[in-house]
């Protein structure tokens, strides 16, 4: 089966003005002629998807991820390398890719402010070219399953963030895409109305087989969501495994609780640093490799009775920092 995307040593840089400096003449010169400097954004990028798969693309501010994406939807050009998003050449086919794709984004709006999302959608299926009684069942079901009709009828301006966001997922798959970018989905919700989005979103890509690549901050979108994560880091690929694997190589710490007879323990070993102390509750972080968790619960147990205890991983926000600071030493030799 073909890749629903894929792309070969994918590179776009931008040209940017050159800091300015020397005396009068220099700078009257860059002023007339201004000299500028070419910025890779995305740097000999290889990655492919397969149909259906839920992924996330992350990295720092500046990696290059809005630039893929953009490189991906037809926006832009790229300098070199190829890529191709459901077997179109996203430039060169950009109308065509367009009725194949959806796209939500957290900070930019496709429904019409003033007006209730039902005549946004009425408009959607005209651009879309869906025909009338096709279009009617689709915005029917989507209704149903997101949960919408007490909003159809509501101006947009009415309705809350997440309200606002389950039918911008509604009103981007009305028209049967076969992939969807999300950029920032879940931005400025609060956690109910998070979860409801998650579960929607597995929840549709799993009914429809649909593909789902997704840009997010937020590691409880990319837990929730994603089966795979895809790092990129100054434009270059740094990761491209499964969130266990990620796990597995960049943890580097796991995190135990303990509720005890004793209001206080006092465990002493190396690589093991007191997080929180309450009354007969304390919570522990142990760094990998420094003393085996077996000799912490031992040396726990022979200061008190324990009444329970739970063993958690680092937050998976933590292990993405451990990555970024990783990318960032090898770059620094």
């Amino acid at each position: 089966m073909a890749p629903a995307v894929e792309l070969r040593e994918l590179s776009k840089s931008f040209r940017v003005p050159r800091p300015r400096s020397g005396g009068l003449a220099a700078r009257l010169s860059n002023f007339i002629a201004p000299k500028t400097d070419a910025v890779p954004a995305v740097d000999r990028l290889s990655f492919s998807i397969a149909p259906g798969e839920r992924v996330a693309f992350i990295g720092p501010n500046g990696a290059g991820k809005s630039t893929t994406l953009k490189l991906l939807s037809g926006i832009l050009q790229p300098d070199a390398g190829d890529v191709r998003v459901l077997g179109l050449v996203p430039a060169r086919q950009r109308t065509e890719l367009a009725f194949q794709i959806g796209t939500v984004f957290g900070q930019r709006s496709q429904l019409w402010y003033q007006l209730p999302p039902r005549d946004t959608f009425e408009l959607l299926g005209r651009v879309y070219e869906i025909d009338a009684r096709a279009h009617a069942h689709r915005i029917e079901t989507l209704t149903a399953v997101f949960g919408l009709a007490a909003l159809m009828s509501t101006p947009v301006r009415h309705l809350s963030l997440g309200e606002r966001m389950r039918c911008e997922i509604a009103a981007s798959l009305l028209h049967s895409p076969r992939m969807l970018f999300l950029d920032e989905p879940t931005i400025g919700l609060d956690v109910s109305a998070k979860a409801a989005i998650r579960e929607l979103l597995l929840a549709e890509s799993a009914r429809e087989g649909i593909t789902l690549l997704l840009t997010s901050h937020d590691t409880g979108d990319v837990e929730s969501v994603c089966d795979r994560v895809i790092v990129i880091h100054r434009g270059r690929l740094l990761w491209d495994d499964s969130i266990a694997a990620l796990r597995k190589s960049f943890l580097t710490a796991k995190r135990v609780t303990f509720w005890s007879e004793a209001e206080r323990l006092d465990v002493a070993l190396p690589g093991v640093r007191v997080l929180s102390s309450a009354a007969h509750r304390t919570e522990l972080e142990i760094e990998s490799g420094a003393t085996p968790l077996g000799h912490v619960v031992d040396a726990a147990q022979r200061q008190t009775s324990i009444k329970d205890m739970a063993i958690e991983d680092a937050p998976l926000d933590e292990v993405i920092r451990a990555l970024y600071a990783h990318a960032e030493r090898r770059c620094a030799t």
